[in-house]
């Protein structure tokens, strides 16, 4: 999956991520976010650098100093309107550790840590976005635009609540 960006959806002003397959269909996995999470993948997007760490850089700072590495982010389900995710890590022992975490901060992370993003069959077929759901090359490239013209026009501290 890329991470396409994020956005603001309107009227609800609630922001949202959103992911699109790389292969196949071409699908687009919208999840709603937090704000502060939001304005952390924006961030992180942007090469943005704060001037102390903020929660994700620390997080990404920890694993890598304790010899972690980073292996992927798996989108593993969604229920009941909740998306569910994993960081999928291994310790310097060897050991691969599968630990929950919310979509948008793991997705925060593996942008961080230069990580692929996967999203599970199941999830892409329950709440994936396809062309017959008006996602159509054209509609989707107009969704890209959207998201192009927000990230150029948008500051992190337009998500503080």
């Amino acid at each position: 999956m890329d991470l396409v960006g994020v956005r603001v959806e309107i009227p609800a002003n609630t922001p949202m991520m959103l992911l699109r397959e790389r292969n196949g269909k071409h699908r687009i996995l919208p999840i709603y976010i937090g704000n502060p999470e939001a304005a952390a993948i924006h961030a992180a997007m942007e090469g943005i650098e704060p001037p102390r760490p903020m929660t994700h850089d620390l997080m990404r700072t920890v694993i890598d100093e304790l010899g972690g590495v980073w292996e992927s982010v798996n989108i593993t389900e969604v229920r009941d309107h909740t998306f569910f995710a994993e960081l999928v890590l291994t310790t310097s022992d060897g050991t691969s550790l599968h630990i929950s975490a919310r979509p948008s901060d793991a997705c925060a992370l593996a942008i961080r840590a230069n990580v692929p993003i996967f999203a599970a069959d199941d999830v892409l077929a329950d709440a994936g976005r396809t062309d017959d759901d008006d996602t159509s090359e054209e509609g989707t490239a107009e969704i890209i635009d959207e998201f192009q013209s927000f990230l150029e026009n948008v500051n992190p501290e337009d998500f503080a609540p």
